[in-house]
């Protein structure tokens, strides 16, 4: 019932346009009772959009990618994946964020890849969870997607 009412509400819209986040939640926290994305995923295929962006880098999701060697992702669409964990103030070196990048683009094309981060690091209202100085060496982590974007094109 719920994707019907989305699939309403975005009657009209050029899919391509429409960009879907499914977020398990962005508390710090141990997230042992997130649905596993292998139970989800079908459903959120249904959503008539172009781009779906999933949590990807946190721990609890991260290995997640594999969902997608059984569940073939949709032609003409486009996964977002988040390369950037919000869940810990560790900057992540930009290897990994390419490492990561590239585990999804093996699987669903490159083409078909767009780099995000899980959900944003805003996330509490009016409480900083990750420090300035975190949020601020997120440009240099996500020179990832410059690695990634040399090693899938050149």
């Amino acid at each position: 019932m719920r994707i019907e009412a989305l699939n309403h509400a975005l009657a009209g819209l050029p899919e391509d346009r429409v960009r879907y986040h499914m977020c398990w939640g962005s508390w710090h926290g141990p997230h042992t009772t997130d649905a596993p994305l292998r139970e989800i995923a079908p459903v959120i295929l249904q959503i008539k959009a172009g781009a779906f962006s999933l949590e990807a880098a946190n721990p609890r999701h991260e290995a997640e990618y594999h969902v997608w060697e059984a569940i073939k992702f949709p032609a003409g669409k486009i996964i977002i994946p988040g390369v950037i964990a919000h869940t810990t103030n560790c900057v992540e070196h930009p290897d990994l964020v390419a490492e990561r990048i590239m585990r999804y683009a093996k699987i669903v094309g490159r083409e078909n890849v767009i780099a995000g981060v899980d959900c944003g690091f805003a996330q509490v209202s009016r409480r900083r969870v990750c420090t300035r100085a975190s949020c601020g060496e997120v440009p240099h982590a996500l020179g990832g997607a410059r690695l990634a974007s040399q090693r899938l094109w050149n």
